[in-house]
């Protein structure tokens, strides 16, 4: 379980992350199923169904995209911690730390949205 406490960057532990993962899913869970019963009054006929329902789907395919992109730094990240070399240094490719690069500042950019 060391590698769960292992320091990913700056204060952030790699159990962080995947604590981060599921907290994300249960609030994006709590908050669509809030959404879809607000709205559901507002339904009175199939125009009104064909207004919303792709509101409601936009709105879970962008915290699904979040959520690929956490899960893909967590599995980079466990990757990397599985392979610490002598030295200390991670074990992973350039093309492995440049993907991580990649995902943290997507991660970066989707938060600012």
């Amino acid at each position: 379980m060391g590698q769960l406490d292992s320091i990913v960057f700056g204060k952030k532990k790699f159990s962080d992350i995947l604590e981060e993962i599921y907290t994300n899913q249960k609030t994006k869970q709590n908050q669509v199923t809030t959404l879809i019963s607000e709205l559901k009054p507002l339904v009175q006929e199939i125009g009104d169904a064909t207004l919303i329902v792709p509101l409601i789907k936009e709105y879970m395919e962008i915290g699904v995209k979040n959520d690929e992109q956490l899960i893909k730094m967590a599995t980079i990240v466990q990757r990397a911690l599985q392979n610490v070399d002598e030295d200390g240094g991670f074990g992973i490719s350039d093309e492995e730390k440049n993907q991580l690069l990649e995902e943290m500042e997507k991660l970066q950019n989707n938060k600012e949205e």
